[in-house]
């Protein structure tokens, strides 16, 4: 797989990463198994980029990214994780931190879990509003000049928040969701992120594999898996919302591709449009769908195809969350 840089002065990426979280939470069906052959297949098929956080499964994710490692090069891997959302918070403590020490032994425990000296790139997973964005990302900078992390991400923050974590030190990324049906960073992220000279790694580029049409109502989705709390995959809104999909079908019957490659194409020639990098990381748990998403990584659809998808973000109903707190988009945020 082709490769580009992370920001100005990031880390080397694959064009298409993996996002791990589904192989340890909130999605039904992951076997342990499958997980690590599908981490395999990855290193096979040229896809470095392996994204996780400390907060999937409580820790376990990182553990079994650290598993696969014991039995891969580590020049091999382009490693990312994130800290912020703090799973193991007791009665009474937040569950959002971003204060100094708390960065820095979640750092120290996500190199444990990973089994690793060094950390790629290392994400605030979401912004604690109660502490200055400086301090947090200065204590990831001194993370940086202990050796311990390469480089730095934000996840999920303001344009105002971008400028001012860059004004401390580089930010290489800037994960966010984004896709056909959710296109709100565009306002006003994306241009900060080019400003400060980072990329943009959109998370569930298939709309939670909505996009991927294998799935179209609320009852297709299995017991536990938190989609069937979430408002775009409910009642009419999920009807709205399939209905959405006949462009994705039509152009995929006629290339004689799946939907979600479509999809994939798309987010993917953002690169272009923005003329910055745009690495996604869609999730699976399944070698199958890993090769299906990495072979669209060569995908370019045409302007009359782009044309015919344009429309679509308009008009999904429902939003991203059911609860929008600790977003980008929170309240207080600017």
């Amino acid at each position: 797989m082709r490769t580009t840089t992370l920001g100005t002065n990031g880390p080397t990426s694959s064009v298409q990463g993996l996002g791990c979280m589904g192989m340890s939470a909130f999605y039904a069906g992951a076997e342990h198994g499958e997980s690590l052959a599908t981490l395999g297949l990855a290193r096979e098929l040229g896809v470095t980029h392996l994204d996780t956080s400390d907060m999937y499964g409580a820790g376990r994710n990182e553990e079994l990214i650290g598993e696969f490692l014991r039995g891969a090069r580590r020049d091999e891997v382009m490693l990312a994780t994130k800290f912020g959302l703090d799973a193991h918070a007791g009665p009474g403590d937040r569950d959002i931190r971003g204060d100094a020490a708390y960065v820095k032994a979640a750092c120290d425990a996500s190199l444990a879990r990973l089994g690793t000296d060094v950390i790629d790139l290392y994400y605030m997973h979401r912004r604690d509003t109660t502490v200055p964005i400086e301090e947090t990302v200065g204590a990831m900078a001194e993370l940086v000049a202990a050796g311990k992390v390469r480089h730095l991400g934000l996840s999920e923050v303001t344009a105002k928040e971008i400028r001012a974590a860059s004004a401390v030190h580089p930010i290489a990324a800037i994960q966010a969701e984004w896709s056909l049906f959710a296109r709100d960073i565009e306002e006003s992220v994306v241009p900060a992120a080019r400003e400060a000279g980072a990329a943009i790694v959109p998370y569930s580029p298939l709309g939670r594999g909505f996009l991927s049409a294998l799935w179209t109502t609320f009852d297709d989705l299995p017991d536990g898996d938190f989609r069937r709390a979430q408002p775009r995959f409910v009642g009419d809104n999920a009807r709205i919302n399939a209905e959405l999909l006949a462009p994705l079908k039509g152009i995929a019957e006629i290339r004689g591709i799946t939907p979600a490659q479509v999809a994939l194409a798309w987010i993917q020639q953002r690169a272009e449009v923005w003329d910055m990098p745009v690495v996604p990381i869609p999730g699976t748990t399944k070698r199958t769908r890993l090769a299906e998403n990495a072979a669209a990584a060569d995908l370019t659809l045409t302007a009359d195809e782009l044309a015919l998808l344009e429309p679509i973000s308009a008009a999904v109903a429902g939003d991203r969350y059911a609860v929008m707190t600790s977003t980008y988009v929170g309240p207080g945020r600017e």
